[in-house]
Parts: C-alpha cells; structure tokens; sequence
C-alpha cells in the first residue's frame, strides 16, 4: 500500500495502555488511606486557633435546628448580637464586642447553646482584656450550660493558667482531652500542661508533655517536629529512670519516623520499644509494638513479614482480651493482604475489624474499617460498593467530629470517581480534603490532597496543571521529611510528563523516585519506579530496555507476593512485546494477566486484558477474536461504570472495523467513542445530527483521540477535506493539553489527507514536523511512518531518488520495531517509486516482497470472507502492482495470470461468503500458465480488464492466443477512486440513456406500424442519448479496437467494469458495439 495512504489512527494501532498510564502511583491516596498503621500510638491533638467561636461558620449538625427558630423574635436578637460582637472583635474592638454579647445573654432567649457561645465568645473578649477571673467565669457557664464545649474548655484552661492556678488548669486540660473525639488536640492544651509541669518541677509530667505534643504535632504530619518533641521525652524517661515511658518514646519516635517514610530507622526503635515492653512486661505495649512493626514492613513493601508481626499482635490482643487492639490488628492484617492482592481475604479482615468496632462502641475504629473496606472493594474494581463504604467513613468522622477521618474519606471518595471516570467529581472531592488538610494544619495530608488532584487533572489531560500540584506535592514532601511522599511525587511527575509525550523527562523523574525507594528500602516503590521507567521507554520506543525494566517490576512483585502487581507487570510486558510485533508472545502475557485479575477479582484489570488481547489480535489480523475481545472490555467497562474504559472500548471496535476497511462501521464505533469522550466535557451539536451530549468529566485528551479516529476513517473514506477538518480539532487539543507526541500524529495525519488533495509541498511541510517532533521525543514508529508519508509525497511531485531515500529510512525502522504491516507498506511504496524510475526489476522484487506479508496476514482471517475482501481491498496497491509491472516488462502472460490469480481469490471469498463453502471448493494458489488460460479452444476473442491506479489494463485473446495488452490512462486521474468513482457514474448515466432508448423504440414501433424497418436507423434519437455510452466505449473498447476482429467478443472485467453495459456501448459512428459483435 502506498504510503501516502498510511493514516494513524489515533490510538496508533497501539494496545489500550491503561496500565501504562494508571496502572502505577495513579492514586497514591488508596494506598495511603487503607493501611491504618499509626492509631495505636498516635495520640489525639486538635489543632488550636484563637479566635471566639463563629456560629455562621459551623457544620450544622441536628441540634443546630434549635438555632434556626426565626419566629422567637429573642433568639433572632440574641444571634444578631452574637454576630455583630464577633464582628467587632474580629476589627479589634473588645470591649464593643463585650458590650453586644452582654446584651446578646441579658435577652435570656430558650436557646441554651447559642447562650454558651455568647458566655464562650465573651469570655474570650474579657481575656483579650486581660480580665482573666471573669475570663474563667464566663468559661465555667458555657461548659455548665454544654459539658463538651471543646473551646470553652480551652478557654478556662488559658484562664487558669494566667491566674496561676495549675491545679486546677490540669482538670480543664484533662476535661477538654477526655470530650474530644478528635485526632488533632489543640496543641495549646499540651503547651500549657507543659508549663505548668515545669512550673512545679513535676519531670514526670514534663515528659509526658513532650511526649503528646509529638503525637500532635505527628499527627498534624509535621514529624520533625514530633521528633524533637519525643527526644526530649526520652531524655526525661531515661534520666527519671521510666522505662515504660523509655519504651513509649521509642514507640513513638518510631511512628514519626514511619511517617517521613524512614522505614528502617522506625524498625530500629519499634525494636527497641518491643524490647523494653518485653522487659518490664508490658504485653500491651508488646502487642502495639508487633503492630507498628508490622506497619514498618508494610511500608518497606515486605508484606508477607508484615502479616507475620500483625499476626503476633492478634494473638497478644487476644491473649488480654483487649477487643479494640484486635480489630485493629483485624484492619492491619486486611490492608497487608490488600497490598499482597488478596483482596477477598482483606475483605474479610476489615469486616471482622468491624463487627469488633460496633461491639465495643469505637466509632472511630468502625469508620476506619468503613473506609479500608471502601479501598479493598476499589481494588476489586467495585468502585459504587467502595463509594458507598467510603461515605460510611464520612457519615461516622462528621458524627464523631473526626476531622482527620472526615479529610481521608473525601480523598478516597476522589480516589473510587477518579477510577469511575467521573474526573471533575473526584476532583470536588480532593479539594474538600485539601481544605480539610490546611483547617487542621496536617501537612502530610495536604501533600497527599495536591497528588491526587494532580492525578485527576491528568486524567482530564490538562498535564500542566497536573505537574503543578504534583510539585506542590513533592515540595511539602521535601519540608515535612516524607521521603516516601517524595518518591511518590517523582513517579506521578514522570507519568504525567509521560502523558505529554516527554519521556526523557519522565525517565529523569521516575529514576528519582527509583532511587528513594531504595534508599528507603521500599520494595513495592522499587517495582513500580520499574514499571514506570518501562512505560516511558515504551514511549520513547524503545521495547527492549522497557522489557527489561517490566521483568524487574515483575520479578519484585513475586518476591512480595502482590498478585495484583504480578498481573499488571504481565499485561506491561504484553503491551511491550505487542510494540516489538511480537503479538502472539504479547497475547501470553496478556493472558497471564487475565487469569490473575480473575483470581483476584479485579474488574477493571480483567476489563484492560481483554482490550489489551483485542488489540493483540487485530495486529494478527484475527478481527474476530478481536471484536469479541473488545466487546467483553465494553461490557466490563459498563458493568463498573468505567466511562473512560468504555470510550477507548469504543475506539477500538472502531479501528478493527478500520482495518477490515469497513470504514462506515468503524465511524459509527468512533463517534461512540466521541459521545463518551466529550460527555466527559460539555453537550454540544455534533455533526449533521445535532448529539446533545451530557457533561461528566471532560476528557480532553479521549476527545482529542476521537477526532483523530474520526479523521483517519473519513480518510478511508476518501472525504479527505472532511477528515482534515477533524485532525485540526484533534491537533488543537493536543496543543492544548500539550501532547507533543499527539501533536506529531496530527501533523502527520494532515500530511496524508492533504497529500491525497494533491496539495503536496502543504502535506510535505506537515509530516516534516511530525518528523521533528517524533526525534524530540524519541517516537521510532511515528518517526518510521513520518518517513514514510514524506517518501510518498516526494514521489508524488516526481522526485523518486528522494522518495526512495525516505521510503528506505521508514523500511529500517519498520525492520527494527518488528512492525510487519509497517515492512510490507514500506515494500510496496518504494515498489512503487521503483516503477516510476522504470527499473521495472527491481520494482517488482518489492511487490512481491509486500505482497507475501499481506497474503500471510490475509490467511489468518479463516473463515471471515468478509473480512478478506475488505483487507485485499484495503492493500491491492501490493497486488496489482506485481501485474502491472510485468505487464510494463512486455510478459503480457505472466501479467494476466497475476491478475487472474487475484481475481481467484477474491471469487472465492465472494462465493466463500455468499454460500458458506467450507471444502467443497478447492483452490491452487499456484497455477501454470497451461492451467489458467485453458482458453485454446475457445474461437471468439476474449478481452480481460483490470483497474490498476487511475488506469485500465486490457488484454485481448484471439483464438486462445494471448495477442496484445494495453493499458489506457483516464482523465488524467491521479488515483483509483477517482476513476471508479467515474466509471461508476457513467455505468449510471448508461442505464438511464439505455431505458430511454428503449422506451423510444416501444413508441416508434406503436404508432408507426408497417413502416420500413430501415426508418428505425433514424440517428437522431441515439445521437441525443449516446454521451455515456461513447465515453464507456472510448474507455474500454477504443484502445483495443485494432486487435479485435470476428463476430463474437467476451468481456472479462472486474470492479466497476462489471456494471457496464457492453451490448450498448457506442462508437464513433454511432453504432452499437452489438451491432458489431456478439457480446
């Protein structure tokens, strides 16, 4: 096939690479939310703020609708006041602001807790004022009036202290540490403790001071801080001689160092705390050490070890009947065998972790196993049943006012959207939690928020702003110490570079992250840096080296037992020997990953695996394993609400139909894939029939594919105008989201569509910038095909050498990425150019060279007929040029016997078709000259005819005797279509002038009967009727006209030819060629 013709579809003939894209880091939150590894130590801090309580800014809970009761016309007064002193004392104004709240309680309203805040937020003005006695007065009444108060506990507790009464400043702190139930305590509270420990010169308490406000400020994730705090503490402990709080120290030095992602140095000192436990007898302390053990492990990607530990801490839970400490053990073992795949047996460790927590009454401990139930069934691809668990966790973290909780489940409640599809819903989500994050000051949470938001834009194709909050990400990681936030920045940067088509810059990020994850010793980091780097060399081209990167991933994820991660390294691999060319070794390890994602249950894995055996089998030319492929991925991706899943489901169907060179089914699969795409944005008019299409996510990238799907169907087409028209739109988007390798293979799709307007030098300007982009990023197949396309061009202005050059650059590179379609392509072109430099030899070697691969391709179709006419349809550039050469070389024999070879073949897949033959025809496809013109004996002379390129080959026959061949070039045509499309209308034309004729003759023979039969020779009526019927005859007899002679003439035409009507046809004499002949 000529390589003008050689359009890219816009997923490129490419396997669905979700796994390359996703399939690694996309959504770091689902690991960092399911794995509970810190509650057993962490202890709960709140996060203080100095500022007199806003009603109007609260979370309305169902007491709240005590406050919305605007017929009593006190508590209206009583709110406005409340409301306008705040408003003074945000200006500054205290005693304003204490004057209106005074008013606000002298109104006495029945809203008893609108009247503790205005006792709170007066209280509040007298300390501003420095009026400290009635500071903790107005405390007192506000915590009378609501006991759980958290800020008027505060608020007594900082009055007591500037009134110097310690004793009694301890009972507020401890009042306000037992009625708050949530994680982050203010740290003021620990502040004061400290003071006044030191105060009185209590060391003992001094530690313990130190010691919580590390767990606070850890859990606000500021961890070098926390360890500071705890260093202080254990200096204290060993010097007062308490091991306990010696072993506590470590405990929680190890969890800070957990947190940096510093996974060896926490072993050390949770080692250390188990040793001390062991020693003093402490078996709880034993037990909270296994766990966080195990949790280290977790985090080292060493699960198997990790179950080990979590298993002792059971055991040891069990053993002093501690019930809490064994459902957490519960949720740790879970989230083990979540990370090892196992993602059923994590099920039901999270379930018993929460029947545990509904009988003992741990609300917090109930939604944690809410939300680690929501991640496992995420894994399994279940995303609706993980979304309804995830909103569980919500429910409960508002209810307990847990506001770490609450931040987590709307980061995992992004995380279950974003793997749906729905982009801009995840996307509400994340910025929830990041607000959440920056309320309570937790930095790491924060972090986390920026990454997975920068993975939500990515999937929306907007990659710049991915890369901007993946950088905000990597720049808390870096401030906070977290280098295991580090590394998971580096490897979301390098996939989103990645999407951009820069694979150089990915592989610089992804070898950071590579090298974090061993400094740390995480092994599961380790294997996804190497599927990762294998994804981006995969990109840039280069299959081998991603091969062995994959194989390493691979290699690891056995070591730590992850059957989930096996079974994406098996389908990497699979897409990278699918890039070699080696399809039916890439359907093996697609395979493979089907069986795993099966076993584990996961949905959308078994979904990618049949797409990615799909495009397998398209390459094999195996259309019909292929379409059945692609249809199980569509029903998948429906089952789970996969829109994005759906949508390439849909391009996919369209480009094996492409292939089949069923070009009407392929766009109507193709504008499916639009629909969903572009639901993902905004509803529009689309085309002629006006689709409204609802908004859901915004997929500029998925939009973008289907436009160049569209473009290359309607090349297919011949509506070439029509599919330049989409290659802008899709070179537009690219631009955009700045895909510069999408970019490349839109100019290089313009390219073609113009080249094929004769508009050469503007479709030569276009494939050289789609060469110079695929050299940028180090695209090999676009860089082949750019090749190709420029070779095509040149050969078209009648610059063959230059041609020549260009077509031998693409046949290189095809060789070298074991692309055989690409090989053949590259044959048949410079066959071509060969042919037009008359070095008729050589021309044909490359035809027949094309042709083999194309007939071995065509041979695997079995018993799809249909499909085989469509393919050789798609590639008879190949077939005829062989006979069209020989016929050019004056072997006028050989030249038919090819043609009628072809034709063969295509007779027996039409009767094949039509008749559902199996074995009842036999067919040689090696036939003598003896055996195929067997015409010896027949007397009347025969004419073959055959369409090659804009011209018609015939050859005539007379008494069996192959005579002469001639070949007649139509109307100047530059290319096939053209002169079948014209031979088609004139077929039409032809029909009508010979119903007209014949309703003439009818008439002349009723009204003028008896009349001289030599009246009917009147020419006038033929003359006017005639116009088709001569061009036809000028066509296909006029060049043969001196080589037939006799009575009797036999047509034996193909294509278009098969229509005309011979019998009528007229010459320039106005006579009937039946007149002449006997047709």
């Amino acid at each position: 096939m000529a390589a003008d013709e050689n359009v890219a579809a816009a997923d490129n003939g490419s396997p669905d690479n979700t796994e390359a894209t996703s399939g690694y880091e996309a959504l770091d939150s689902n690991n960092a939310s399911s794995v509970v590894i810190k509650e057993t130590q962490v202890e709960a801090a709140e996060g203080n703020e100095d500022f007199p309580f806003n009603n109007s800014s609260e979370n309305k809970t169902s007491d709240d609708k005590d406050m919305d009761l605007d017929d009593d016309p006190l508590v209206v007064r009583a709110r406005d006041c409340f409301q306008q002193g705040n408003k003074e004392y945000r200006q500054g104004d205290f005693h304003r602001a204490l004057q209106l709240y005074t008013e606000g309680l002298q109104l006495n309203c029945k809203d008893n807790r609108l009247t503790a805040r205005l006792y709170n937020n007066r209280a509040a003005a007298h300390f501003r004022l420095e009026n400290f006695e009635n500071s903790l007065d107005d405390a007192t009444v506000a915590v009378q009036l609501e006991p759980t108060f958290i800020k008027a506990l505060e608020k007594g507790a900082e009055a007591c202290v500037q009134l110097k009464l310690y004793d009694e400043a301890k009972i507020w702190c401890h009042k306000g540490l037992a009625v708050s139930f949530e994680k982050y305590i203010p740290i003021d509270y620990h502040k004061q403790h400290l003071e006044i420990a030191k105060e009185v010169g209590d060391k003992a308490g001094e530690g313990t001071s130190y010691g919580n406000l590390g767990s606070a400020y850890g859990s606000l994730g500021q961890f070098k801080t926390a360890i500071d705090y705890h260093k202080q503490h254990l200096e204290i402990a060993k010097e007062v001689g308490d091991k306990a709080g010696e072993g506590r120290s470590y405990g929680n030095l190890g969890n800070a160092y957990l947190g940096l992602g510093q996974f060896k140095t926490a072993i050390d000192y949770h080692k250390q705390h188990l040793e001390i436990a062991k020693e003093v007898g402490d078996k709880a302390g034993e037990g909270r050490s296994y766990g966080n053990l195990g949790s280290d492990y977790h985090g080292l990607g060493q699960f198997k070890t990790a179950i080990d530990y979590h298993k002792q801490d059971l055991e040891i839970a069990k053993e002093v009947g501690d019930k809490a400490g064994e459902g957490r053990s519960y949720g740790n073992l879970g989230s083990a065998y979540g990370s090892l795949g196992q993602f059923k047996t994590a099920i039901d460790y999270h379930k018993q972790h929460l029947e545990i927590a509904k009988e003992v009454g741990d609300k917090a401990g109930e939604g944690t196993s809410y939300g680690n139930l929501g991640s496992a069934y995420g894994s399994l691809g279940q995303f609706k049943t993980a979304i309804d668990y995830h909103k569980q966790h919500l429910e409960i973290a508002k209810e307990v006012g847990d506001k770490a909780g609450e931040g987590m489940s709307y980061g995992n409640l992004g995380s279950s959207y974003h793997c749906l599809g729905q982009f801009k819903t995840a996307i509400d989500y994340h910025k929830q939690h990041l607000e959440i994050a920056k309320e309570v000051g937790d930095k790491a949470g924060e972090g986390t928020s920026y990454g997975n938001l920068g993975n939500a834009y990515g999937s929306l194709g907007q990659f710049k702003t991915a890369i901007e909050y993946h950088k905000r990400h990597l720049e808390i990681a870096k401030e906070v110490g977290d280098k295991a936030g580090e590394g998971t920045s580096y490897g979301n940067l390098g996939n989103a570079y990645d999407s951009l088509g820069q694979f150089k810059t990915a592989i610089e990020y992804h070898k950071r992250h590579l090298e974090i994850a061993k400094e740390v010793g995480d092994k599961a980091g380790e294997g996804r840096s190497y599927g990762n780097l294998g994804n981006a060399y995969l990109g840039l081209g280069q299959f081998k080296t991603a091969m062995e990167y994959y194989k390493r991933a691979l290699e690891i994820t056995k070591e730590v037992g992850d059957k989930a991660g096996e079974g994406k390294s098996y389908g990497n691999l699979g897409n990278a020997y699918h890039s070699l060319g080696q399809f039916k070794t890439a359907i093996d390890y697609h395979k493979q990953h089907l069986e795993i994602a099966k076993e584990v249950g996961d949905k959308a894995g078994e979904g990618r695996s049949y797409g990615n055996l799909g495009s397998a089998y398209r390459r094999l030319g195996q259309f019909k394993t292929a379409i059945d492929y692609h249809i199980q991925h569509l029903e998948i991706a429906k089952e789970v609400g996969d829109k994005a899943g759906e949508g390439r489901s849909y391009g996919n169907l369209g480009s094996a139909y492409h292939c089949l060179g069923q070009f009407k089914t392929a766009i109507d699969y193709h504008k499916q894939d639009l629909e969903i795409a572009k639901e993902f944005k905004t509803a529009i008019d689309y085309h002629k029939q006006h689709l409204e299409i609802a908004k859901e996510v915004g997929d500029k990238a998925g939009e973008g594919t289907s436009y160049g799907n569209l473009g290359s169907a309607y090349h297919g087409l011949g509506q070439f105008k029509t599919a330049i028209d989409y290659h802008k739109q899709d070179l537009e988007i690219a631009k955009e989201v700045g895909d510069k390798a999408g970019e490349g293979t839109s100019y290089g799709n313009l390219g073609s569509a113009y080249g094929r307007l004769g508009q050469f030098k503007t479709a030569i300007d276009y494939h050289k910038q789609h060469l110079e982009i695929a050299k940028e990023v180090g695209d090999k197949a676009g860089e082949g095909m750019s090749y190709g396309n420029l070779g095509s061009a040149y050969g078209r202005l009648g610059q063959f050498k230059t041609a020549i050059d260009y077509h031998k650059q693409d046949l290189e590179i095809a060789k070298e990425v074991g692309d055989k379609d690409g090989i053949a392509q590259a044959l048949c072109s410079l066959a071509t150019n060969f042919e037009r430099l008359e070095c008729l030899q050589t021309a044909l070697d490359y035809y027949i060279s094309s042709r083999e691969i194309f007939n071995n391709v065509r041979a695997s179709f079995l018993l799809h007929h249909n499909w085989k006419i469509s393919y050789r349809n798609v590639h008879k550039t190949a077939y005829n040029g062989v006979w069209r050469v020989l016929l050019l070389k004056g072997e006028h024999v050989k030249a038919l016997l090819a043609a009628e070879e072809g034709r063969a073949q295509a007779l027996r897949d039409i009767v094949d078709l039509k008749y559902s033959f199996r074995q009842t025809l036999t067919w040689s496809n090696s036939r003598k000259c003896s055996d195929c013109l067997s015409l010896r004996n027949v007397s009347s002379d025969v004419v073959f005819l055959a369409i090659t390129g804009p011209y018609i080959a015939l050859w005539t026959i007379r008494n069996g005797e192959v005579v002469q061949s001639r070949i007649k070039h139509v109307n100047n045509f530059l290319y096939q279509r053209e002169l079948e499309v014209y031979i088609t209308s004139l077929n039409k034309a032809a029909s009508l002038q010979v119903s007209a004729r014949a309703a003439v003759e009818w008439e002349k023979s009723s009204t003028q009967v008896g009349r001289d039969e030599k009246g009917t020779s009147d020419g006038s009526p033929r003359n006017a009727t005639t116009n088709a019927l001569r061009k036809l005859y000028d066509i296909i007899v006029a060049p043969i006209a001196d080589l037939i002679d006799g009575d009797e003439l036999v047509f034996v035409p193909e294509g278009p030819l098969c229509l005309v009507p011979y019998a009528a046809l007229v010459d320039s004499n106005s006579r009937y060629l039946c007149e002449s002949f006997r047709i």
